[in-house]
């Protein structure tokens, strides 16, 4: 056998493609860890009361897997209590009952055909030589921008680039592989990784169609890796990739209460997946547990040729994260709370909770630091510095992508805007792409793009956050990480109502979110960010903080959210307090509103 040939070749070895059903025996063992109950234990009530009729499907979904962390399956197949192929077909047949059908989160753009037959030849592989490390024989989706080279195609959601697929793995779906990961499938998105228009709903693609919320269906989940993240909550995946420019990793790990780490900008790779802005885009995972995110983000890092950002970090990429887990990591550290206006008033519900997070905290042992204000938020705040640097980068960094793909419709910008408008029925019929055509037109010159990036480094580095750090001796600073996923809304576009991404984002600085709580049970994470490559620490403190608050739920697919008598829907509040709440957002919205880039 030859372990390392590409996919598409081992396909070729007469391999059985039948279902795959988990034996008796793993059954059993896995069946006593994760208790005896349905698929969703707990829906009956509040679904019913919901209105739900289609509570058959749920329960009929395999579940003694659910929530197993890499670390759990690693040492079930080391004890041959589980195979690799039992593992896929696990999460395949979850994928059918709940994201294709049933439910139907839609979180899952396309299965990779030839999963069953890779995770056989990993079976085979551990039998006679061993793993080949933590992710071998691990199932991950791919957000559908990062190319890979098999069967699957890669379209950034778009039907523009339906065709062939890409030539070549993306560095960090080359790494997967090379680990021994088992690529599952492709993750739905925001198309284009929410740059297209100005009135987009996360998680809509022209290719995927609205990826949903599995904690209550109708509920938004945030993007653009939105299918990323509610595959992984939805437990259709061990773990998942996602991208982010300005929050696209961090947001949807808030609304569907999972771990996302968005890393340093030049930690890991970005060749081979679809552009937004060489200065902001980086690759990370979606994880249950920091403790799984950890263990996938170690396997991504290293200098890459292709990408010339990931040069200059040499010699401060670990390979193995994990080692920085530490459950008493929180005991003496410096954490300072980011109080800036912006950060909190937005949404009572997220200011509790994050308020019994900082609690969790200080009872561990740390030393909050409150308030510990990023000095030049207002300036961040009311510079268009960000999306100046975005829109200029976005043709270039684009057209030199498509330049790489051979067999799909468009071959630059200006071919994807003319694509869009041939094709409106399917494209353009809930939102429009008023982005990519400011992008085409280079509505900003080189001084301007030269000036902008200029002030987003400096604003959010050494004005921003790492004068926050310095001035209190901090670790790491946190905020919360957004709201509770507002409605889908296909006509009106996204709901957002606060966030904290963008210093990160603009500075190209780490942020991770952890589950902090849920609000009508939805749920609402924690944000802990840092200096450049400071990963171990945040993964330290972020993991000490898992283990001291254990907000993490499984979601129950609910139909809508049960709300009582006399509340709005949007908000959850009363009709009269909604009023007033909405004046007040609208004032707020008029005063900060710069550009639509969060959740790029």
């Amino acid at each position: 056998m030859a372990p390392n040939r590409p996919p598409e070749e081992i396909d070729n070895d007469n391999e059985q493609t039948s279902p795959v059903e988990l034996s008796r025996r793993t059954f059993l063992r896995w069946g006593a860890l994760a208790g005896a109950g349905a698929s969703l234990a707990g829906i009956g009530t509040a679904a019913a009361a919901a209105g739900d009729t289609a509570q058959e499907a749920p329960a009929l979904a395999p579940s003694e897997l659910e929530e197993a962390t890499i670390a759990e399956l690693q040492a079930a197949m080391a004890a041959g209590d589980l195979s690799s192929a039992e593992l896929v077909q696990f999460y395949l047949s979850r994928i059918e009952r709940l994201d294709q059908s049933g439910p139907n989160v839609n979180s899952v753009i396309e299965v990779n055909p030839q999963a069953l037959a890779i995770a056989r030849a990993r079976d085979r592989e551990r039998r006679s030589d061993g793993p080949r490390g933590p992710l071998h024989g691990i199932p991950v989706l791919l957000k559908d921008n990062i190319d890979t080279r098999d069967r699957m195609m890669t379209t950034a959601g778009s039907l523009a680039l339906v065709g062939a697929p890409a030539p070549r793995d993306a560095t960090v779906a080359r790494k997967l592989r090379e680990a021994g990961a088992i690529i599952l499938g492709k993750a739905n998105l925001s198309e284009w990784a929410n740059f297209r228009g100005f009135q987009s709903s996360s998680g809509w693609s022209g290719r995927g169609g609205q990826t949903r919320n599995p904690y209550v269906l109708d509920r938004n989940p945030c993007g653009s890796s939105s299918g990323s993240a509610a595959a992984v909550s939805a437990n259709f995946t061990s773990v998942a990739l996602g991208t982010e420019t300005d929050g696209s990793i961090v947001c949807p790990s808030s609304l569907t209460g999972v771990v996302g780490i968005k890393p340093t900008v030049g930690l890991t790779s970005r060749a081979g997946v679809v552009p937004i802005s060489h200065s902001q885009d980086t690759v990370g995972p979606h994880a249950r547990t920091v403790a799984d995110a950890a263990a996938v983000l170690g396997i991504l890092t290293g200098a890459d040729p292709r990408d010339p950002a990931t040069l200059p970090g040499v010699g401060q990429f670990p390979t193995d994260y994990t080692q920085f887990l530490d459950p008493d990591g929180l005991n003496g550290a410096r954490i300072g709370v980011a109080r800036n206006q912006y950060f909190f008033g937005y949404s009572p519900e997220t200011d509790a909770i994050i308020e019994e997070a900082i609690e969790v905290m200080r009872d561990a042992g740390a030393v909050i630091v409150d308030p510990a204000d990023i000095p030049s938020i207002d300036q961040i705040i009311a510079d268009p510095a960000e999306i100046i640097v975005l829109i200029y980068e976005f043709k270039r960094d684009l057209n030199a992508y498509l330049a790489t793909r051979t067999g799909v419709p468009i071959h630059s910008l200006a071919d994807a805007i003319a694509f869009n408008l041939a094709h409106a029925e399917e494209e353009l019929k809930y939102f429009g792409q008023e982005i990519f055509e400011l992008a085409q037109d280079e509505v900003f010159s080189e001084q301007d793009y030269i000036e902008a990036l200029a002030r987003s480094h400096s604003l959010s580095r050494e004005q921003g956050i790492d004068a926050a750090l310095e001035a209190n001796n901090l670790d790491a600073l946190v905020a919360p990480t957004g709201s509770p996923a507002w409605p889908i809304d296909l006509v009106n576009g996204d709901h957002f109502l606060g966030a904290s991404s963008s210093p990160a984002a603009m500075a190209g600085y780490p942020i991770i979110n952890v589950p902090a709580g849920h609000a009508f049970g939805l749920p609402v994470g924690i944000s802990f960010m840092g200096t450049a490559f400071s990963e171990p620490t945040l993964i330290k403190l972020a993991h000490s903080y898992e283990q001291a608050s254990h907000a993490r739920r499984k979601p129950r697919f609910l139909p809508t959210l049960p709300l009582p008598t006399g509340t709005d829907a949007f908000t959850g509040r009363s009709r009269t307090a909604s009023l007033e709440f909405l004046k007040e957002r609208i004032t707020s919205a008029l005063q900060l509103r710069r550009s639509r880039v969060f959740g790029l």
